[in-house]
């Protein structure tokens, strides 16, 4: 990818090879290019396996090392008084990080999709009680992106635990180092458990000096993303300071600001699609085409949400019959084959476009273009831990709308809004637009 950048990069200053000093002094600048990025990537963590298919991390580490590969190209150019065309420089800089970035993606792709196929995993052992090993097995097996493979466990209790595990039992919390060896683990994750403490922490560690194996240390908090923690060193302990969750201030700001320009742009440039969809769902039975229905928003707030209308006119008086038929939980209700829905509001919801007048609502700065999902139910019925969704304001799309859409039962839904709602960030909502692009073109699971 550099070699590339750089051959593009001369072709485009110089704009063809000519047989002269020059071409061998940009040889030479262009081989001390590639050697010096490839060792700052490597310093950099580039090329760390515990790194690859992490994602954010993965592609900070292909920035920082492209910005202090040219930040020591800079010194040297000026210690030296190397003469080096900035338009070469600047090509290589911007062409290399973008083949960087894009070649990392797919190798990315290609490696989750190994990993999901039960490939090119850490072989991991997993240390602590049993329910702890059991929730830790469950969340790797539902994400093995993360290439992290459970193959056997330890356990302080007595040999019967293995009866209550996922995985095998190789041996209990004295004998890792020597369970490890017999299971052909490359990684120990060291979970919690009423025998764990620090003491046994350290003894794990220096038991797998010499071995070649990663030990990993799970803490026992969930649902926090990894910008809100941080180490914070106090004598021989290592304290993890967890950040309060942003609900105002200068991001929220800008944040709001994206809603409402992103939200009156795409109302002018979708104008003609709002009125083909009108005159459609006009047509159809001669109702309206909107439907208008009142949500719970930020802090409890009621307000008039605009869709198009999916349903027959006498949808809402028809609800209570199918009460009885719901096939969601929780303070959900969903029929896959509800008797209300017109053959037009079938595509309109596979597709979407149904959710599209909500624009509306971003712009009156009742709604967000990401955030939590709004329901049509009562400030009351959001008690508990539930109503932390209204510390934010509601989203056209959101996790739920990545992560399973109408297939998502209750618990899955409040998880991943409360997700959302602790660990909002600008790139969080750019990511979730994006794959809401992806998931609404393969028409997968809205109905």
């Amino acid at each position: 990818m550099i070699v590339l950048a750089e051959v593009f990069g001369y072709l485009g200053r110089f704009d063809a090879v000519e047989p002269d000093f020059r071409v061998l002094k940009y040889i030479l600048v262009s081989v001390g290019l590639l050697l010096g990025w490839l060792l700052v990537a490597a310093a950099s963590g580039a090329y760390e396996s515990r790194f690859f298919g992490t994602g954010p991390g993965e592609y900070k580490r292909i920035l920082a090392s492209a910005a202090r590969t040219f930040g020591l190209l800079a010194v040297i150019s000026l210690i030296f008084r190397l003469e080096i065309a900035r338009g070469f420089i600047t090509a290589c800089f911007v062409l290399g990080l973008l083949l960087l970035l894009a070649g990392r993606s797919l190798t990315r792709r290609w490696l989750i999709g190994q990993r999901a196929a039960g490939q090119l995993s850490h072989r991991a052992l997993i240390v602590g009680s049993p329910e702890a090993v059991n929730e830790l097995v469950c969340e790797l097996n539902d994400h093995p992106q993360a290439g992290v493979q459970a193959v056997a466990a330890c356990t302080p209790g007595p040999v019967e635990d293995s009866d209550l595990l996922l995985v095998d039992r190789v041996g209990g919390i004295g004998d890792v180092a020597k369970a490890a060896g017999r299971a052909g683990v490359d990684t120990v994750v060291v979970t919690s458990g009423p025998h764990i403490n620090a003491r046994t922490l350290r003894s794990i560690g220096w038991s797998l000096e010499g071995r070649g194996i990663d030990l990993v240390v799970t803490p026992s908090l969930t649902g926090v993303a990894v910008p809100r923690l941080s180490l914070r060193p106090l004598g021989g302990l290592a304290l993890l300071h967890v950040d309060e969750p942003e609900f105002t201030g200068a991001r929220r700001w800008v944040k709001e600001t994206i809603d409402r320009i992103g939200a009156g742009l795409g109302l002018l440039l979708l104008f003609p699609l709002f009125l083909v969809v009108a005159i459609f769902i006009r047509s159809a039975d001669g109702g309206p085409a909107f439907y208008r229905q009142y949500r719970i928003g930020k802090n409890g707030q009621r307000f008039e949400v605009h869709k198009f209308r999916t349903m027959y006119t006498d949808a809402d008086e028809r609800l209570a019959e199918l009460r009885a038929d719901n096939e969601a939980d929780g303070l959900l209700f969903k029929l896959k084959a509800d008797p209300r829905i017109t053959p037009i509001g079938k595509f309109l919801r596979r597709s979407s476009i149904d959710e599209l007048p909500q624009l509306i609502n971003v712009l009156l700065g009742h709604m967000s273009l990401v955030g939590p999902r709004p329901l049509p139910v009562l400030d009351s019925d959001f008690q508990g831990d539930v109503r932390r969704r209204l510390l934010v304001k509601p989203g056209i799309t959101g996790l739920w709308q990545i992560g399973g859409r109408s297939d998502l039962n209750w618990e899955d839904a409040v998880r991943l809004d409360l997700d959302y709602v602790e660990n909002w960030s600008l790139s969080l909502d750019l990511t979730i637009l994006a794959r809401t692009v992806l998931t609404v073109v393969r028409r997968g699971g809205a109905y």
